[in-house]
């Protein structure tokens, strides 16, 4: 423990000869009873040293010129730091009771008289010399508690923190291992189906009509893990930021309506009362994303709403926001969970017979696209049961009429010539048959250079062309077409397993038309085909 300052006797006396006694015999005991002895010959110098140091007692002389014992003794006690000096006047006469009253008015503890008896000074002194010891060491006790409070304050916030961040990864491991058993469940199903259907075809004996059948539950299943791989891409594009909008002014009560349309034809919502009330309004957005945003809202109260059961969905203009809203009666969100319905790994568990079954991603996507929109999303239920409501929020934009576009050429008669360079043997081979069925002219090709060659022989009016090829990749290929005046004008489509905006930016800086993720659904592939082929080609 650091040693204490010794304590200070202030000794006031105008007469040299008395102060010098009084120092004097105070310096006798200076060393046994470790104070300090410090002088002033008038009440002035004594509010100077006041001012200076604390002091454990101050002895007083009363008859002092100018200003005598009292006043000082007041000046002293007027001070808020020293008002509690304890003061023994010393006097060279017996003070009757009213000096007494006065001295005791004036804060005087008490008093000594001239002649000092050097046993009565050593008492007295003594015992306030030991007093401002014990409060300067409980002051520091004081002192070393408040700092071990603070520190124990301090130590018991960052455990507090540790165990909250603590449980919140546990939390958060949790919802991710459920999350990765989720997944394995939704990636077996379909996988199951599959090999079921597969080994089903090769069986012999097997009926056409089970033929037929099994061919159907492949091609659903292979759609249905391709939305799983969608879902999961496009989250991490999302919360990376590494999505590349492209971004058109569009009525969104339009895209919503063709969106619901869309579930209605393929029997999607054929068990529910879907209602639509769709006002105009005009936003500036990517039609795919907004379109995907409106499918993830609608699958959404499509699980966790029964069979029967009625979703709403409104379009309407809210001050300088194009809103939509998507209501449903089903089974509600609980309180602690509504909070957290957008976070990433989140679901609510059900007891209905989810048979479209879900990563529990597609709200955290659908906030995430809306951000990068510049609007916002919020999800309302009044509980267990009740229902919910999603609302998507969306900055609205002045709708200029497009100008009327210049009448096109005359359109080619039949079905556009095609060439596929492929390097996947399966994959080339299934794709150039699935699109002879279709009743194109199909040429296909092993890699770049042998694509270069076709390209030149056949003389498409289209070409798919997979990016990861050996030798020269497409963007290669790309720049070649275009680079040559016998190929410059063939159309040119991308086939490609990524979709980051990085990815659609050299695709595009290629010379590439237009850009397709694998794997690519055959109605996409035809409707793309068929548009692409009507467009003017790319200089």
């Amino acid at each position: 423990m650091p040693k204490l300052d010794k304590p200070k006797i202030l000794v006031v006396n105008d007469d040299a000869n008395s102060l010098f006694a009084l120092t004097s015999l105070l310096a006798l005991w200076a060393e046994q009873e470790s104070y300090e002895v410090l002088a002033a010959r008038s009440g002035q110098d004594a509010l100077r040293q006041v001012l200076m140091h604390d002091f454990a007692v101050i002895l007083l002389d009363v008859n002092m010129p100018g200003m005598d014992g009292f006043e000082t003794a007041e000046a002293i006690h007027a001070r808020a730091r020293s008002a509690d000096i304890p003061i023994i006047f010393i006097t060279a006469f017996l003070a009757d009771e009213l000096d007494r009253l006065k001295a005791y008015q004036h804060g005087a503890v008490d008093f000594l008289f001239t002649p000092v008896i050097p046993q009565v000074l050593y008492a007295k002194i003594s015992v306030f010399v030991a007093l401002a010891m014990k409060n300067e060491e409980l002051k520091k006790q004081a002192r070393q508690l408040s700092q071990r409070t603070t520190e124990l304050t301090a130590t018991n916030q960052r455990l507090t923190r540790e165990i909250e961040e603590r449980k919140s990864m546990e939390r958060q491991n949790h919802a991710k291992d459920e999350f990765l058993a989720m997944l394995g469940h939704e990636l077996r199903n379909p996988l199951s189906a599959i090999s079921s259907a597969a080994s089903l075809i090769g069986l012999p004996g097997v009926s056409a009509e089970g033929v037929q059948r099994a061919k159907k539950i492949i091609q659903r299943q292979s759609q249905h893990l391709g939305r799983i791989v969608d879902d999961l891409l496009d989250l991490s594009r999302a919360m990376s930021g590494k999505i590349l909008l492209n971004r058109l002014p569009l009525d969104l009560s339009a895209l919503v309506g063709q969106t619901m349309e869309t579930y209605r034809a393929t029997g999607r919502s054929t068990d529910y009362e879907l209602v639509q009330d769709l006002d105009s309004g005009w936003i500036e957005g990517d039609s795919t994303r907004l379109e995907q945003i409106t499918s993830n809202l609608l699958d959404n109260a499509l699980k966790y709403t029964p069979p029967g059961g009625r979703i709403d969905v409104r379009t309407w203009t809210e001050n300088d926001d194009v809103v939509l809203s998507v209501r449903d009666n089903g089974v509600g969100i609980p309180a602690e969970l509504l909070p957290h319905v957008f976070d990433v790994f989140v679901q609510g568990s059900s007891t209905l017979d989810r048979s479209q079954g879900g990563l529990g991603i597609g709200l955290s996507l659908v906030r995430r696209l809306a951000e990068l929109h510049g609007g916002s999303v919020e999800a309302e239920s009044s509980g267990p049961n009740r229902g919910s409501t999603f609302t998507l929020r969306l900055p609205r934009v002045e709708h200029l009429a497009a100008p009327q576009p210049a009448p096109a050429g005359q359109r080619q008669h039949g079905k556009p010539r095609l060439l596929l360079i492929e390097d996947n043997d399966d994959g080339r081979e299934m794709m150039a048959m699935m699109l002879s069925g279709y009743g194109y002219d199909v040429n296909a090709a092993a890699d770049g250079l042998l694509g270069l060659s076709a390209a030149l022989d056949f003389q498409p009016d289209l070409a798919l062309v997979d990016i990861g090829l050996p030798g020269i990749d497409g963007y290669e290929v790309a720049r070649r077409l275009r680079a040559d005046p016998a190929t410059r004008e063939i159309k040119l489509i991308a086939l490609t397993g990524y979709g980051l905006a990085e990815d659609l930016r050299r695709v595009m800086e290629a010379g590439f038309d237009r850009h397709l993720v694998k794997p690519v659904d055959i109605d996409q592939l035809m409707e793309v085909i068929d548009n692409c082929a009507q467009l003017p080609v790319k200089q």
